[in-house]
């Protein structure tokens, strides 16, 4: 087995849910075979580079292996090499928290509250 169709092979992989969601996100353009947009009949063979948009990250997979019957997790795992560069690091934003209960602001926490979304602007 040298190669399979793109959408059973992202089902396979376990990275969708369903062989239909994996058919879906090629129609939709959300995959990539070799930087050419794919079909789900698109074959994908080891070396193939495939480019999957999920859950609003696009995840960057070589090819290792061909399977074409969903596995363990374990097993699947060693079908692929996730070059997905790591996401930049987030900035928390200071937040004006006030205790829960604690009713409507005073004029002076009101203030208070205002002058701190001023210096975020």
């Amino acid at each position: 087995m040298e190669s399979t169709r793109v959408d059973r092979w992202l089902w396979a992989v376990r990275l969708t849910k369903t062989r239909p969601d994996a058919a879906a996100a090629c129609r939709g353009g959300h995959v990539r075979v070799n930087d050419k947009p794919a079909k789900p009949a698109t074959t994908v063979v080891p070396g193939d580079e495939v480019r999957l948009r999920i859950g609003g990250t696009t995840r960057i997979l070589d090819v290792v292996r061909v399977i074409q019957k969903r596995v363990g997790a374990p097993d699947a795992a060693t079908c692929f090499v996730d070059r997905t560069p790591k996401p930049p690091p987030e900035t928390a934003i200071p937040v004006a928290r006030r205790d829960r209960g604690a009713g409507r602001p005073t004029k002076r926490e009101r203030r208070v509250l205002d002058a701190f979304r001023q210096q975020e602007l």
